[in-house]
């Protein structure tokens, strides 16, 4: 059978999506975890965009060991250049660089001349070429690009060096039909075309990245590009765990085989689920909560008798546990270590301390705490920035009734130490918290969105916040999690600005080394 190479841009083009902004320490977990996960290639970010993003690729690169880690670039001498810098302690080092091709962008966005076009792609991929060895080039808007030109462009690319031809769906336009027809005319049409691997990248503005992708394999590609969840601007990109189970579970009619480790899909699904704040709706293929539920009367007794009568993959297959309950109150810090290493977690022993601390907290009012728990529990530390001073909670309450106006006070130590209280009103009692905290803090606030579900079930389950703030007119996302919602509120709210802290103080630092 075929091998796909899969090429994961979730750090990348995943991160584009509305409201998303990773930190440095959140991509790396999420690296790490695509590396665990057996994606052939990971789209780290794009150095030249800003020093933040820079400085994420390149300890990404620093770290994956057994995945290539891949960097965008415009074809721009200084962004290659940049990508170079950020990449060249990786282990496998490869550079993504892209081109519109279409009439449409040609004219009005690159405003140049097909032959301007292809002899800056030409040029570039030559200069890349002499600092990387894996050159990947993406006709950006392939598929409303003219075949005749496509075809011309994507042979003289390859004979600079192009390893691997990058046909991408930017718009979510194409149909499988279509999208399939391309890469057969460009196996036929391109004379070098041997020499190099064929790429599809859709997005999924008709809801058709998957079955499009499917098709571009089933006319000769050979990697197939998409995000974890199908994350990514507007309305995302293809779904990489669809992908893989439906070669996996068809491999009757698709005979290809990917390097992925299936049994890590739900744990992929829900570390990035939870570290962009983008949930995952309970009927999305694969790693939905209802994926794998019956609710018909017909269909759960048919699961009874035999699984298969109406579930054609178990969910074993992609990680989904029966039953998840690890650890009590009695757990020792042996057991809890065992199962941080079993969750695939790496933590410093400072980490490993706060973690199980906050574990045995949880205990005191939980009697069994599940993967789903201790996940949380893991991420919030691990992700946790402490070098800086920031915003701390020290106390709140709040006093709510059907027949009194919701009260807030809240007591607050600001980042020069000092202690500063006071109370407000609202008009539930999420929002008399987040009024009370407005007025306590100096930065300038604005709520954008607000989020709250459980982890797990029960009700002693925990409760994660998310929310979106613009904070002096940046928008950052937060997150929180406590047994009570509003706590989780105030934490995911307090999370937010003190993200904004740690970022303009990264700004100033490096500022200040710059000029050093």
């Amino acid at each position: 059978m075929s091998r796909i190479k899969i090429f994961d841009t979730t750090l990348r083009d995943g991160e584009q999506s509305p409201g998303v902004n990773l930190n440095q320490l959140e991509k790396l977990e999420i690296a790490k975890q695509l590396e665990r996960f057996g994606v052939d290639r990971m789209e780290a970010g794009f150095p030249a965009s800003s020093k933040g993003d820079f400085q994420a690729v390149k300890a990404i690169a620093d770290t994956i060991k057994n995945t290539s880690v891949t960097a965008l670039a415009r074809t721009v001498k200084s962004d290659v250049d940049t990508a170079w810098e950020a990449l060249k302690g990786a282990e496998h080092p490869s550079i993504h660089l892209f081109l519109a091709t279409s009439p449409i962008h040609m004219t009005y966005k690159l405003k140049k001349t097909p032959e301007q076009v292809m002899n800056t792609a030409v040029e570039m991929v030559t200069y890349a070429k002499t600092k990387f060895h894996n050159v990947q080039w993406s006709a950006e808007d392939a598929s409303r690009s003219d075949l005749d030109f496509l075809a011309q462009i994507i042979e003289r690319v390859i004979n600079a060096g192009a390893t691997v031809i990058n046909l991408p769906d930017t718009v979510g336009y194409t149909t499988p039909a279509e999208y399939g027809r391309m890469f057969q005319y460009i196996k036929e049409t391109v004379p070098n075309i041997d020499q190099a691997h064929l790429s599809c990248h859709c997005h999924n503005d008709l809801g058709m990245a998957v079955a499009n992708s499917l098709a571009a394999v089933e006319n000769g590609a050979t990697q197939i590009e998409g995000t974890i969840n199908g994350i990514g601007e507007r309305a995302g990109n293809a779904s990489l765990e669809e992908i893989a189970v439906a070669l996996k579970v068809r491999s009757d009619f698709y005979p290809y085989t990917t390097g992925l480790q299936l049994e890590e899909t739900k744990r992929t699904s829900d570390l990035v689920a939870k570290l962009t704040g983008m949930y995952v709706q309970a009927n999305k293929a694969v790693v939905g909560r209802n994926a794998f539920a019956h609710e018909s009367g017909i269909h759960q007794d048919g699961v009874l008798k035999h699984a298969s009568t109406y579930e054609i993959m178990t969910p074993e297959m992609v990680g989904v546990k029966a039953n998840n309950l690890v650890l009590g109150k009695h757990s020792g810090r042996h057991a809890f270590k065992d199962k941080v290493k079993e969750l695939g977690m790496e933590l410093s022993e400072e980490k490993l301390k706060s973690a199980f601390d906050a574990f045995k907290q949880l205990t005191d009012h939980k009697k069994e705490v599940t993967d789903d728990d201790l996940f949380t529990i893991l991420m919030e530390v691990q992700t946790d920035t402490t070098s800086v001073n920031k915003y701390q909670l020290e106390m709140f309450q709040v006093q709510y009734g059907t027949a009194n106006i919701p009260t807030a006070a809240v007591v607050l130590q600001t980042p020069d130490g000092r202690t500063v209280q006071t109370a407000c009103t609202g008009q539930g009692s999420v929002e008399a918290v987040y009024r009370t905290l407005d007025e306590l803090i100096s930065e300038n606030l604005k709520l954008i969105d607000y989020q709250l579900s459980s982890v797990g079930g029960g009700k002693d389950a925990l409760a994660e916040s998310h929310v979106q703030l613009e904070v002096n007119g940046q928008a950052v996302n937060g997150r929180g999690t406590a047994q009570d919602v509003i706590e989780a509120s105030a934490n995911a709210f307090l999370n937010a600005v003190n993200r904004y802290i740690v970022r303009q103080h990264s700004q100033e630092s490096n500022v200040v080394a710059s000029k050093t």
